[in-house]
């Protein structure tokens, strides 16, 4: 049974309500599982039949009053959304608006303003945090790696560049439909450079180090899961986009590299990771840092985003030493989902605030870009084999975790 509307809420201002709603959600990152599950549970519990169809570029939402003869109030709304990036701190934010709305504490048209007020652009603050989260993510992926300090400095000042540019894309679609590809050319080319004229560097690790903010495999871990949840279609779209986002990248860097090798510069490569494990923890840590400022975590969340990082990588790491790399991300993403489950049950916030950072560090969105690089580079789809069938093993392994993890402590909300 419906909980008593806030106020004398109108049919068709329960229907802007939700419509909204699920704009926001979709913005933010929500896969279509997830987000068609929270808008049926909305529109229930405010006395709405809702059949909702959700797909990475769109909606199209179906409402009806239950109260009312069938087909009588019919309602149908189309949206055209652009794919969705997380933003923890804005998802958290509409989940709350949403549950002050259905408990009654705040009416629809308080609802609908807070949630339109969520649309304000970000601050020049924001702007720089993004842009510093992609530097240190960079280069604390290259730490992680253990690779040579040049390397991380490297990584480092080019994923800073990437993200100025990413930031310059903003408002500028031509810009913004190449700019994957652009952020390829700026790495393969810096890197090439630096290859060429300061000291040899391990070439491909570092340029893929710098673009890790930019690989789909939190795109490739979804799009999995909405497929085995027999949301096909989104599914399937959202790996079409996975994978049209690992060309763009690839092809800017093979740009990059041929325009170096047709001007004569040689790039010095070397395969050396000379690091001791204190820095691979180290950027651990500085990597979760990273990671909670692009996914835009609200303060308090900090401390929280962070060590469901470093709890991930922690787990898999260890564990993956122990039996084995694919059964070390098995059990990280198990952990991690039965974690982030039980934070949503008993904390009444959405569980993605421990789910998303626990297993970013563990999509396979690096090993994708390596294997389509030397396959392209060497004009030999067998020597991308190995990186390709690691890419297969972790997927299988996370989504295996993830759907055992639901299976252990079921999720009681869809977000």
């Amino acid at each position: 049974m419906a909980l008593p509307l806030p106020g004398s809420a109108s049919y068709a201002a329960r229907i802007a309500f939700l419509v909204e709603l699920a704009e926001h959600l979709h913005l933010y990152g929500t896969t279509s599982q997830r987000l068609e599950g929270a808008i049926v549970s909305v529109a229930r519990r405010l006395g709405l039949d809702c059949e909702p169809w959700s797909n990475p570029t769109g909606m199209i939402l179906t409402f009806s009053d239950p109260q009312r003869p069938p087909g009588e109030s019919d309602s149908t709304r189309v949206i055209r959304l652009p794919p969705g990036e997380t933003n923890l701190y804005k998802l958290s934010k509409a989940d709350e608006i949403a549950e002050e709305v259905v408990a009654g504490r705040l009416d629809l048209a308080e609802g609908h303003a807070a949630l339109r007020a969520l649309d304000r652009p970000s601050s020049w603050r924001g702007n720089v945090q993004q842009v510093v989260g992609f530097g240190l993510a960079a280069a604390s992926v290259a730490g992680l790696l253990r690779l040579p300090w040049l390397d991380i400095a490297t990584a480092g000042v080019i994923g800073t560049l990437i993200g100025l540019l990413g930031l310059a894309s903003r408002g500028r679609p031509q810009m913004k439909e190449a700019d994957d590809a652009i952020a390829g050319i700026v790495a393969g080319g810096l890197a090439a450079l630096v290859a060429a004229f300061i000291a040899p560097l391990n070439l491909n690790t570092v340029v893929i180090a710098s673009m890790i903010v930019l690989m789909p495999g939190m795109a490739l871990t979804n799009a999995f899961s909405e497929l085995t949840s027999q949301h096909l279609v989104s599914g399937t779209a959202r790996f079409a986009g996975a994978v049209t986002t690992l060309l763009k990248l690839t092809v800017g860097t093979m740009i990059a590299l041929t325009l170096v090798q047709l001007v004569g510069l040689e790039p010095q490569v070397r395969a050396w990771r000379p690091q001791p494990a204190w820095v691979e923890w180290g950027a651990v840590v500085t990597a979760a840092w990273a990671f909670a400022a692009l996914f835009r975590a609200a303060r308090r969340d900090y401390l929280l985003v962070m060590a469901a990082a470093i709890a991930g990588y922690a787990i898999s790491r260890h564990v993956g030493q122990w039996l084995g790399s694919p059964i070390g991300v098995f059990l990280s993403a198990l952990v991690i989902t039965v974690a982030g489950n039980g934070y949503a049950r008993w904390w009444n916030r959405p569980g993605a605030i421990i789910r998303v950072p626990g297993i970013i560090m563990l999509v396979p969105g690096s090993t994708s870009l390596r294997s389509l690089l030397v396959a392209v580079q060497q004009q030999d789809v067998a020597a991308g084999q190995d990186a390709a069938i690691t890419v297969v093993n972790v997927l299988l392994a996370l989504i295996a975790g993830l759907l055992i993890g639901n299976l252990l402590l079921p999720a009681r909300r869809n977000l």
